[in-house]
């Protein structure tokens, strides 16, 4: 016998399943790319018209997961997808809440929603496990996208460009660089659902997993190494994440190779969009995960941005 996944208490009703309201932590004060501070940061954030920092989107993919494991058990670890469109930003002490509606009958997708106490939407998408019939939230959005028009920040940046392969890992006492300068054993302390399959062997597969959250973490910890030709400094945020486990789970301490491709560039009045997808594979080349992210960047933060623009379209815009 393992232990349960999760204790996590969880509401039912007919149409869903709903999570207990939680406060997540906000972990990326101290983060930093090209050498300057992030979205997450207080006074950048300020800057751009936030309240403060934000915290970081995947942060809440933990609270999806006890509802995932609920309606699919041990295959929610192995090929479940979370696939999301974040709407509105949340920040420390904020509460959140995670609802998962029930799939219809024959089919294993279903929407998720997160909502703040006040009814404000901080993410809509799909979960999944498996090949779904229907495409994934984000892959409708993807088909629906304009291309991006006049970019500034992206000009250098090619649909189909990929990166080289990179080989990460993460243990547990392994601060995770720049972009997360904190470990899994210090993200354990705080996450909003806690797991013994995330801590120990106690669990299916007998060494501990990586949580749906940290996934995020370890595809992009050596993305800098090789990094997008965008121009900068300027701050970007995740706009869209989309996590799948193909071949799932992924284990603490073990090393896996990871390759990104642009398969859009799409755009918005404040920002231009980059849309990666990594792919993950194990020692044994097999594609175990893959992660598709929208990361967006703010035109007003980038600060040759008008100037630029007009050098190279002649025009203000």
């Amino acid at each position: 016998m393992t232990a349960n996944a999760f204790d996590t208490e969880i509401a039912e009703s007919a149409e869903a399943l709903i999570g207990p309201w939680r406060q997540p932590r906000q972990m990326l004060q101290a983060q930093t790319y090209d050498a300057h501070a992030s979205i997450h940061d207080d006074a950048t954030a300020q800057k751009l018209g936030f309240k403060g920092g934000t915290i970081e989107g995947p942060t809440h993919f933990s609270q999806f997961a006890p509802l995932g494991e609920r309606l699919w058990g041990r295959a929610w670890f192995e090929t479940g997808c979370l696939s999301a469109h974040y709407r509105s930003v949340c920040y420390e002490g904020e509460e959140v809440q995670a609802i998962l509606s029930k799939p219809s009958p024959a089919t294993r997708q279903c929407q998720i929603q997160m909502v703040k106490r006040d009814g404000t939407e901080v993410l809509r998408g799909t979960a999944s496990v498996g090949e779904p019939y229907a495409a994934t939230a984000l892959e409708a959005r993807l088909a629906e996208l304009k291309p991006l028009a006049d970019p500034v920040i992206l000009r250098d940046l090619k649909v189909a460009q990929t990166s080289k392969r990179q080989t990460v890992r993460m243990a547990f006492d392994q601060i995770m660089g720049e972009l997360y300068p904190f470990s899994l054993r210090q993200k354990l302390a705080v996450i909003t659902e806690s797991s013994p399959y995330y801590s120990s062997a106690d669990n299916p597969w007998r060494k501990p997993i990586i949580p749906m959250e940290m996934l995020s973490v370890l595809f992009q910890y050596r993305s800098k190494d090789d990094p997008l030709p965008a121009k900068g400094p300027a701050v970007g945020l995740f706009a869209d994440q989309e996590i799948r486990m193909v071949k799932g789970p992924l284990f603490v301490d073990e090393e896996y190779e990871v390759e990104r491709e642009v398969v859009a560039l799409s755009g918005s009045r404040r920002t231009e969009s980059a849309w990666a997808k990594t792919r993950v594979f194990d020692k044994a080349g097999t594609l175990v995960a893959t992660m598709l992210l929208n990361m967006a960047t703010l035109k007003e933060s980038y600060a040759p941005y008008e100037e630029e623009y007009r050098q190279l379209y002649g025009t203000g815009r």
